[in-house]
């Protein structure tokens, strides 16, 4: 049996940015939708739930997939061009690309950054290859191949000794356990406040929201609790983050499966996450605390339903008050659950429907069963 398609480990960065572009929903359709699947995928999903989740053919979903095991994020960006052939053969361009890229002090330039005029005089001097290119072409090829001009930025690498064995165990549980595993975060601060976001209009017509200047209300927490197996989201807001209101989000969880049986929960190194109380509680309810490693809760599955769940009841709002805020995200999750689009749910509802119209006399297309 051939192995389920799904995406590679992610490293620190590629966890972070991805989770990023989720999160803020700014990017471009096209990006967003397609870090949405591959954070998925990392998060255990598989490919059929993934495109129902994005709405996506499941042979997209696994194209995508195959193209970031290859290139990796490099697969966000698409590239579509035509035209006459190109005047520099691939390897030709792949080291006019290797020189951008590079530091200049590497290669004996006085200077820390390239222009476009100083890298061009440098390719035109460099010995045994000749580069003929213009500042335009120049130009267009590094955008061409996905090299802009950009701001230098710090990034953060997991310093967890125990990195490795933290993501074993948790693709362990996802791909032995998933009806008995769990993820929890928290979501937030949900600020009251005009959100921008996107709509249907009129063209040059835009939907407008009010600004605001004085912010009093405070902001809450969404701490949510997703059920892998069940595909399942549920949560309750909270004016703050604490080990009492995380202890009482797992009773929760623990509740879903009440029979007593092992059960696995992810969730991320918050302190509110590992206090002694709820190590205690974990012991005695056999509830097992998978950890992501520091510095990469993209690692959690419920991370790729938070986007939606920002999308679909943040952005684009201006809720009054936090108690019509909860309403509406609570509302939200209940639409979301009662259309569950797992391949498994979809299955288990499709078969209590039959036993309810059988039980009823009721075929599907409406006309009564025979009976003796």
């Amino acid at each position: 049996m051939a192995e389920p398609v799904k995406v590679r480990r992610l490293t620190d960065q590629e966890g972070q940015q991805l989770q990023r572009i989720v999160r803020r929903g700014s990017a471009s359709s096209v990006r967003y939708r397609r870090a949405m699947m591959l954070l998925a995928s990392a998060g255990g999903n598989r490919v059929p739930v993934i495109a129902q989740l994005v709405a996506a053919d499941e042979d997209t979903v696994r194209d995508v997939i195959h193209r970031f095991n290859e290139i990796g994020l490099a697969c966000l960006d698409p590239r579509w061009a035509g035209g006459r052939p190109r005047q520099l053969s691939p390897d030709d361009e792949d080291f006019v690309v290797q020189m951008a890229t590079a530091r200049p002090a590497t290669l004996g330039q006085p200077f820390t950054r390239w222009s476009i005029r100083k890298l061009l005089a440098y390719l035109r001097r460099v010995h045994g290859r000749v580069i003929r290119i213009g500042r335009e072409a120049l130009r267009c090829l590094l955008a061409r191949r996905g090299v802009t001009f950009q701001r230098t930025k710090t990034w953060k690498e997991s310093t967890d000794p125990e990195y490795d064995a933290k993501l074993h165990r948790i693709e362990h549980v996802l791909e032995r356990f998933p009806d008995r595993t769990f993820a929890f975060d928290e979501f937030g601060p949900l600020g009251i406040r005009p959100t921008a976001g996107s709509c249907w209009a009129e063209q040059s017509r835009p939907d407008r929201l009010p600004a605001t200047y004085k912010r009093t209300h405070g902001v809450t927490y969404f701490h949510g609790c997703y059920s892998i197996g069940d595909d399942t989201l549920w949560g309750v807001n909270h004016r703050r983050k604490g080990a009492a209101n995380s202890l009482a989000a797992l009773r929760s969880i623990r509740a879903a499966r009440p029979d007593g049986a092992p059960i696995y929960v992810i969730v991320d190194n918050l302190s509110a996450h590992k206090g002694w109380k709820i190590r205690q509680w974990a012991r005695r309810n056999n509830v097992e605390l998978c950890f992501t490693p520091t510095n990469a809760s993209w690692a959690n599955p419920i991370e790729a339903h938070f986007g939606p769940l920002r999308q679909f009841t943040l952005a684009n709002s201006h809720h009054p008050n936090h108690t019509v805020q909860t309403r509406a995200l609570h509302r939200y999750l209940r639409w979301r659950n009662a259309n569950a689009r797992h391949p498994d749910v979809l299955a288990a509802k499709r078969r209590e429907r039959a036993r309810i119209r059988s039980e009823k006399g009721v075929r599907w297309g409406g006309r009564p069963l025979l009976t003796a």
